[in-house]
């Protein structure tokens, strides 16, 4: 079956970087359009980024356009996301997924905090 897991997660200070990894297993995704997406503490899930399956288009929410940048090594069934210049706003819990996403293949996300 297959499952994606995300990793990377942590504390950081404002201002500071994380780098996340979302590896698939139990099929490729490689033809997909992937993406990273969060959620909140009270929040809904909402969308962050997105990458075309070459790797050739992406897509950014404005709330993280020009910090955030996705990328993608099909080789290795990755899918990345650095995280600079981060801000308490963007602690959440990130998850990856198709895009647009499938609804039974969220896995755990990885949590990450920003304190100010």
């Amino acid at each position: 079956q297959a499952q994606l897991v995300e990793s990377g997660g942590g504390l950081v200070q404002a201002g500071g970087s994380l780098r996340l990894s979302c590896t698939a297993s139990g099929r490729t995704f490689s033809n997909y359009a992937m993406g990273w997406f969060r959620q909140a503490p009270g929040k809904e899930r909402e969308f962050v980024a997105t990458i075309s399956w070459s790797g050739g288009t992406t897509y950014y929410a404005n709330s993280v356009k020009g910090r955030f940048t996705i990328s993608r090594d099909n080789a290795k069934n990755t899918v990345y996301l650095q995280m600079n210049s981060l801000k308490p706003e963007d602690t959440a819990v990130y998850y990856c997924n198709t895009s647009p996403p499938r609804p039974g293949s969220w896995g755990q996300g990885t949590q990450v905090t920003v304190s100010s």
